[in-house]
């Protein structure tokens, strides 16, 4: 625990340090998940169950400096039957989407938001076995093969799956995506979450830590997506901060296992009431990442969204007109230069 306090103390101290070198460096994405196209069940009715985000709220966020927007949505009305096509309504809904995105400037990060299962199937068993979930990221991906500013993450917050299982099916995923040719960065999470606080323990079977350095990306062109909450639990869903100091010194370890393997990172979600217990730790979280964007590629704060209640905790949402306090945050941390978007081109490019 002491190396730990010690790494996070060096960490931040570098991170803080006014140099031209952090400001030249800043990560390349800094955004927000823009949540409500994974509402509702598979038969849900758009607009009435679940919302994809209006032109406005894009441009609002990108207004204040957004580079990237998470964008999740569910597997089973993309892809009704596996195996099959991709449902023309939910596809166009997700098209123009990403479209409306990519005008504004802001890249986008594709999110199956879907917690590694379909229905009630776990990936990697019947019927959503490893060629389902590679059938449906080929489907998807020849869709928006090459495109500038598109990104692939494999899977929201895979859980209750072996480590070496979810492997197994991350790779297969990925052959898929290079198969048809799409050379897009591809953003690969761990089981147990993702979390960072657990990324190098034994959670259920075998370390993320340790297992998932056996992705295998034909470009090597992809990262580790990782996700940090500053609850007591990390789990996101408590208003106050007590573990926020936790959640940095997780952050801080994971950074010290990225430059450890030569691997890149991403913050897909992360979050925190204005709490100041909670403001502090998410002002020492952006610290780390701009203070490490040889390994860290950016962040998606979670979240945002029009459906979002107006006093959820975390909501940068605005409400009336008015901007959040953490959105103050996310703001201030934009305007850094990001020089480190010259490593994340298309592969090949």
């Amino acid at each position: 625990m002491g190396t730990t306090r010690h790494l996070v103390a060096l960490l931040l101290a570098a991170a803080l340090m006014p140099s031209p070198v952090f400001a030249a460096g800043a990560p390349c994405y800094r955004g927000v998940n823009l949540s409500g196209g994974e509402y509702g069940e598979r038969g849900a009715i758009y607009a009435t169950n679940y919302i994809y985000p209006s032109e406005q709220t894009i441009r609002y966020f990108a207004e204040k400096g957004m580079s990237i927007i998470r964008l999740p949505f569910r597997w089973e009305r993309l892809q009704p039957a596996l195996g099959g096509r991709l449902d023309e309504d939910e596809f166009k809904r997700i098209k123009d989407t990403v479209g409306l995105i990519r005008k504004q400037g802001m890249a986008v990060l594709l999110d199956p938001h879907n917690f590694g299962y379909y229905d009630e199937a776990q990936v990697g068993t019947a019927p959503a076995t490893d060629a389902a979930f590679a059938d449906f990221w080929a489907r998807l991906a020849v869709e928006f093969a090459n495109q500038d500013g598109v990104l692939f993450g494999l899977m929201n917050e895979p859980h209750d799956i072996k480590a070496t299982d979810w492997l197994d099916a991350a790779n297969a995923a990925i052959r898929a995506i290079r198969a048809v040719g799409a050379r897009n960065l591809i953003l690969v999470p761990g089981t147990a979450w993702s979390g960072a606080h657990s990324w190098e323990e034994d959670v259920i079977g075998g370390a993320n830590g340790t297992v998932m350095l056996g992705v295998r990306d034909p470009l090597d062109f992809y990262a580790y997506e990782v996700h940090q909450y500053l609850d007591v639990d990390s789990s996101g869903t408590h208003a106050s901060c007590e573990g926020a100091a936790a959640a940095v010194e997780a952050l801080a370890g994971v950074t010290s296992w990225l430059k450890r393997n030569h691997k890149r990172g991403f913050l897909g979600e992360f979050g925190g009431s204005a709490d100041k217990d909670c403001m502090s730790g998410l002002t020492k979280i952006y610290a780390i990442m701009s203070g490490n964007s040889d390994v860290w590629l950016g962040w998606s704060y979670w979240a945002a969204g029009e459906w979002w209640p107006a006093d959820e905790a975390f909501n940068v949402q605005p409400y009336k007109g008015t901007e959040r306090p953490q959105m103050q945050l996310l703001a201030a941390s934009a305007k850094a230069d990001a020089g480190a978007c010259t490593a994340v081109k298309t592969a090949g490019n």
